[in-house]
């Protein structure tokens, strides 16, 4: 059984930065990890995926402000924001994928993902 428990988050003003850490027990070899949000009246949003070869992808919305990277020692992936705007404000989640190895490398947030963690709020004031 995999597990993702979240940590991180909190308010902080625009401009500022969070760092946010989704710890995995249970892994495999091959897989997908992204970090998606939910904010009010929106759409569920992709973030960032990382690939277990370490490729990465960002929503334009965050490219060039949020990293995306994983420990593999600590099982742990992290959401890096820094920058942040009051549009980011929103529930953010982790979540996981087992994929086959030649996959690992086309990673996407548009998969459907497995195991998801339990969310933590980020707020952004003006």
């Amino acid at each position: 059984q995999v597990q993702l428990v979240q940590s991180g988050g909190g308010s902080v003003q625009a401009g500022g930065s969070l760092k946010l850490s989704c710890t995995v027990s249970g892994t495999y070899n091959s897989y997908c990890m992204a970090w998606f949000r939910l904010a009010p009246e929106k759409e569920r949003e992709g973030v960032a995926v990382i690939g277990s070869y370490g490729r990465t992808n960002y929503a334009d919305s965050v490219k060039g402000r949020f990293t995306i990277s994983r420990d593999n020692g600590k099982n742990t992936l992290y959401l890096e924001m820094n920058g942040l705007k009051p549009e980011d404000t929103a529930m953010y989640y982790c979540a996981t994928k087992r994929v086959a190895a030649w996959f690992a490398p086309h990673c996407s947030t548009r998969l459907d993902y497995d195991y998801w963690g339990q969310g933590t709020q980020v707020t952004v004031s003006s």
